[in-house]
Order: C-alpha cells, then structure tokens, then sequence
C-alpha cells in the first residue's frame, strides 16, 4: 500500500486528503479543512499566504498522526495568481494579491497598447481574462516596480510547496494559465514578456507534472517529527487535477465540467487549438496531465450561488442553507428571469442578488421580487449557458457529444446536474465529488511509479468511486428549447 497527502485549495476552502493506493484501488480520509478566501488590506484585495501555510502545517500535522509514513505531499490551487520572494532571503516580498483585485482594470495602459488581446491569443491560445497573470505582472510592475527586483516569483500552488521545502520551480499546468506561456514549447513565451517589460529573472523556471520536487524541510522535519517526506509536482492547477480524475470512457467523446466556484466547461485534446472562433467563443488552451491540453472555457459557477448566500446571511435574520436555496429555486417559475452568468457585473465580491435584479430589470425582463426568482434566474441561466457552451465546444473541434462528466464540489447539488441534464438532453455523469483531490493523490502515484499512465489512474477511479447519472426529462428539455434563443440573446 502506498499513502499520499494532498493538499486542495479553491477560492473558498481548502482541504488535506490522505489517499491511499492499494490493488488498484483508492480510499480517502480528510483529516483537515479550513475556510479560505479574500482579504481586505489598505484598499486592495489579497490572499492571507502566512495563513495558508499554517493550515499546510496543521493539516500535515493531522496526517502524520494517522499515516505516519506518508510517500509524497502534493500541492494544487486555482490559478493565475503568485507570489514574489526575495531571491537572498526567500521571504515573501508582499502579500499575494487575489485575482478578483481591482488593479488590473487598465489593460490598454499596461499590457494591450504593447501586445494587442489577438495576438496575445494567437500567442498564448488563453482566453481573455482581466485576472490572468499577464494582466496582474503588468499591473504590480506598474505599481510596485521595486518588487521586481532580486526577487522570484512562484505561482500560488508552487509558492506554497516552497514553504514546505519545495525547489524554485513551477509546474507546468499552474504556469499554463497565467497567458504568457507558449502552448506548444510549454515554455515561457519571452517575446511577450519582453514586450511588456517584465524582467526576464524574475520568472521560475517550468517543470512537468508528476515529478519530484524536493522534500520537506530539515525545519518542518523537527518541528512534525517526521522524515524527508518528498513533495510532489501534480497537476498543480486544480483544474487540471479535477481532469485528470474524470472517470471519462476510454473509447468515444467525451466533454467534461470541473464544477466549482468556477465551472470550466471543456474537452481533453492533444494538442493548442487556436482560431479566430476559438477566440471569440473565449476558449482557452491550459496544460493537463500527460502532454493533454484542458481546451475550455471558463464559466461563473458556484460563486454566483456563494456570493448571494453570503450576502443573505449578512443581513437576515436567519442564515440560508444551500438546500434552501434549492428549494426556493424549485417552488419559482423556471425561466421567468434569465442572467448572463459570465457578465462583468458578477467578477467582483458585493451584493450579487442586487446585481442579479439589476441586470434583469436592464435587460427589459421586469423586476424581480423575491429570493427564489433570484436563484431561480441562476439555476436556469448555468443550465443553460452549458448548454450553449457545449454546443460551441462541438462545432469548433468537429465533435458530437453523448455524455457530459461533471466532476467537483458542484455535482453536489442535485439540481443543477438534473436541469443541465433536461437542457443538454443527453446523460450528465456526476462525480466523483473530491476529484480535485484525487487527480491530485493520483498524479503522486504517477510520479513514484505506482500507477503507470493517465489512463490507468482513469481506471483507479473508476473501480474506486461512484457516480451518479441524471437522465434528461424530455418535457424540460422542451420548455428549455423554448427559451433557449432568448438566453443566447442576453449571454453574447
């Protein structure tokens, strides 16, 4: 039996996971979880990092007293955010800033008047996103030049195996979505570096997934009480873990959704796709596993459900369960108010059912009245827009899909899979729930030679953990085709 600890952050939570391997199959126990998310700081929006490195350590801590010999430790987060260290001390040089931070909202200025969004594109194959790394070095030069110098920066995955003893290195699948990597060569792309007048020392260099990276420090070693335990690059962007786990068919098509605070809607290729449609249509190319391109877009998912609760809660009397939230949605009239899930109203934290209503009442659909129509508008308006996503999906690569696997924390809510079901008319196959974690713990496996290939850690999952599958009701189905030209409308 062998036994890996990985270490899942996502915007809101982070968790550590024990998995063990054995005959082929894969068991889990969560020994730690703690709350993750934006820190308000002198008018700017951060990451507390020396806060997640004492929950790296308390959460190593928990495991060593249930596995104590423990064969790697690995590290995935979301991505396009980092860290700066002073190259003399390896100090962290400035809090990490949060990717939904407000500085990066003059891209003419600091990157598009040098390098314009198309031949970034054309470039980089990433889709346009204000909170890409590129549109973030840019800004942080312009503001804080000084951090720049004698210093590195790691991406967040890889700056927080640093803190454990990890190498200056970062991982490739992490580094794929910061928009200044060149898809093909898996290097950094300098000309566009260059260009915008980034010092070329400060950027780390690229390592491949799967592969050893250091152990934990003599420090950490005495204080746990434990050996060298070695630290793992995985797919270190948790998307590219959450891929990596889907119990995906091994003949046949098959398109994916990472569902999360973020639902990244794609399919597994084996190599850039890059055109002026690809382009428009906001698909992006990120590294994964095995040599695969993750081609997919990015799409606001639970967040849109999170930032509303989290509102509610601030000022009713009672709190709000997400079950609730289900149940309010259910007892609404579908489709009476349809949103743009990715529109700018929505990046920012602030009051979400207020900019829900207000979008409504801008787009001439009337006035929302109360909290179910609210998430009722989110509920339809995701079913939706996956839909059409996955349309598009099919027309660029030539595809026709039959089965859609959903993976991640949102498979846990039942409705949302069913209604996406109802409006794709084709099976959604949820779960498994921790496949962040399991890419993760399997990508390990991968690296000390206990699992041999992508495919056969798709194998381990599929003997290890089960699925769910909602069928689509075709009455649903119907009243979605009736709306469906009308939601295309407000989602251009």
């Amino acid at each position: 039996m062998s036994s890996f600890l990985a270490f899942d952050l996502g915007a809101s939570s982070g968790r550590a996971m024990i998995g063990r391997l054995e005959n082929g199959r894969l068991s889990l126990t969560e020994v730690h979880r703690f709350a993750n998310g934006p820190t308000e700081k002198d008018g700017a929006i951060y990451w507390d990092y020396p806060q997640l490195c004492l929950e790296l350590k308390n959460g190593l801590r928990k495991a060593l007293a249930v596995e104590p010999e423990l064969d790697g430790i690995g590290i995935d987060t979301w991505g396009v955010d980092y860290v700066f260290f002073d190259k003399a001390t390896g100090k962290m040089r400035r809090w990490p800033y949060h990717y939904r931070d407000v500085r990066t909202d003059s891209p003419e200025t600091d990157v598009w008047n040098k390098i314009s969004k198309q031949e970034l594109y054309e470039r980089t194959g990433i889709q346009c996103m204000l909170l890409n790394t590129v549109y973030q070095l840019a800004a942080h030069h312009r503001m804080h030049p000084e951090d720049f110098k004698d210093s590195f920066f790691l991406t967040m995955p890889d700056a927080l195996a640093y803190y454990l003893g990890g190498e200056r290195t970062s991982e490739y699948t992490e580094c794929s979505t910061t928009n200044l990597l060149d898809p093909v060569g898996k290097e950094w792309d300098w000309e566009i570096i260059d260009r915008l007048g980034l010092p070329r020392d400060v950027f780390p260099e690229i390592v491949k997934p799967c592969t050893f990276s250091g152990t934990l420090s003599e420090e950490l070693q005495k204080e746990l009480g434990c050996g060298p335990v070695p630290i793992i690059k995985v797919g270190s962007h948790d998307t590219a873990s959450a891929v990596a786990a889907v119990p995906a068919p091994e003949s046949g098509s098959w398109a994916y959704i990472s569902a999360g605070t973020w639902a990244l809607l794609g399919a597994e290729i084996e190599k850039p796709f890059r055109n002026a449609d690809s382009e428009k249509n906001s698909f992006t190319n990120e590294g994964g596993l095995d040599g695969k391109i993750r081609f997919l877009s990015n799409i606001m998912g639970s967040w849109l459900f999170q930032e509303t609760r989290r509102v509610w809660n601030e000022t009713k009397p009672t709190p709000v369960s997400f079950a609730e939230m289900e149940q309010m949605a259910l007892s609404s009239e579908p489709c009476r108010f349809l949103i743009n899930p990715n529109d700018a109203s929505f990046v920012t934290p602030g009051d979400m059912p207020q900019r829900i209503i207000d979008f409504c009442e801008r787009t001439g659909q009337g006035k929302i009245t109360n909290d179910g129509e609210v998430v009722r508008a989110i509920y339809d308006s995701l079913a939706l827009y996956f839909r059409t996503k996955l349309n598009v999906l099919a027309q660029l690569l030539g595809t026709r899909y039959q089965c859609l696997n959903v993976v991640g924390g949102g498979t846990k809510d039942g409705l949302l899979m069913q209604l996406t079901a109802d409006a794709l008319n084709f099976p959604v196959v949820a779960g498994p729930v921790e496949a962040t974690a399991i890419g993760n713990l399997l990508a390990q496996a991968m690296a000390a030679g206990k699992v041999g290939s992508l495919a056969e850690a798709r194998r381990v999952v599929n003997s290890s953990f089960e699925v769910k599958t909602y069928v689509p009701d075709a009455a649903r189905h119907a009243f979605y085709n009736s709306q469906i030209e009308r939601f295309e409308k407000l989602a251009k």
